[in-house]
């Protein structure tokens, strides 16, 4: 059996996550004072107590779930999984960072400071109300694109997350995502969905933050990862740390191509992917995208009893 580790991204945030994990596991408890400190603030106390409106702020959002995912791979780890008994990990969007922090690559400090700031910089990218982002139900890849370029009209209007064969985020200005979504329906899409989200993610109005964290990942170090992490706009396994910096940096304005990833991973022979952290979105993507794939999510204790049966 070949395994794959993955790490969520934004919208699985939920109050409370990860506390029962830092209530059974030291380990997983230091990961939470870890990130606390590297930030200069309780960002436990607002993950575990507070108001969801503020949990999802991209800018705590991003090193919350980062820290949430860490805690349970730390637990995993406790119980005596390792991370070198996958033969990949990946992450969808944040999640990219996750992976690598779990793989070794970045320090956990370093990637609560690093998501901190690209939540932050991709906020402030766009001015409120500028940017949208939709979800197109039933719509392939291709179709999307074309789609998402026709509605452009000289704005930015592009596929953004190409999330499993029946869905598909598209990122843009505010009023050439409209025009998709009516667009996308006459392409024969079941359903089209604005998202209530902050900011348009993935798409070149992103470029600030893509330089903002060129800067920072620049001053930051990089280490070869204990096992070789499937890049997001790549979708195939990268090891090197100066590419795993360059795509960093390109994944703030390209694409999720999660799609991809799952099905290459499935093509090297996986046939187990954990999901680690909060929530269950990424299984459901997977069984939609390698249908022989067995999906587990582990996100609280009893996620990892059940491991051992």
């Amino acid at each position: 059996m070949s395994r794959a580790f993955v790490f969520p991204g934004q919208g699985a945030q939920v109050i409370g996550m990860g506390k029962a994990l830092a209530e059974a596991y030291p380990a997983a408890a230091a990961v939470f004072a870890e990130v606390d400190d590297a930030l200069g603030e309780a960002l436990s106390a607002l993950i575990w107590e507070g108001e969801i409106d503020e949990l999802t702020l991209t800018a705590n959002a991003q090193p919350a779930l980062m820290a949430t995912s860490i805690a349970a791979m730390r637990a995993l780890e406790a119980e005596g999984y390792a991370i070198t008994d996958a033969a990949f990990v990946a992450g969808h969007s944040l999640g990219e960072y996750s992976a690598l922090c779990a793989a070794g690559a970045l320090s956990l400090a370093d990637t609560a400071k690093l998501l901190r700031l690209r939540g932050k910089s991709m906020q402030d990218a766009v001015p409120v109300g500028v940017g949208a982002m939709a979800a197109l139900l039933g719509l392939d890849f291709e179709t999307a694109a074309k789609v998402a370029a026709e509605a452009a009209q000289g704005e930015v209007c592009q596929a953004a997350n190409d999330n499993d064969p029946s869905q598909v985020v598209i990122s843009g200005h505010k009023d050439a995502v409209e025009r998709a979504t009516v667009l996308a329906k006459e392409a024969g899409a079941k359903r089209a969905v604005m998202l209530p989200v902050s900011a348009p993610f993935h798409c070149a109005l992103m470029q600030p933050a893509a330089d903002a964290m060129a800067e920072a990942l620049a001053a930051t170090q990089i280490n070869a990862p204990a096992v070789p992490v499937v890049a997001n706009v790549r979708a195939e396994a990268v090891s090197d740390p100066e590419e795993i910096r360059k795509l960093l940096v390109e994944q703030v304005t390209g694409s999720v191509r999660w799609r991809e990833s799952v099905a290459w991973m499935a093509g090297q022979g996986v046939d187990e992917i954990w999901e680690i952290g909060a929530g269950k979105a990424l299984s459901g993507m997977i069984r939609r995208i390698a249908k022989d794939v067995t999906c587990r999510a582990i996100g609280a204790p009893e996620d990892i009893a059940a491991l051992k049966g």
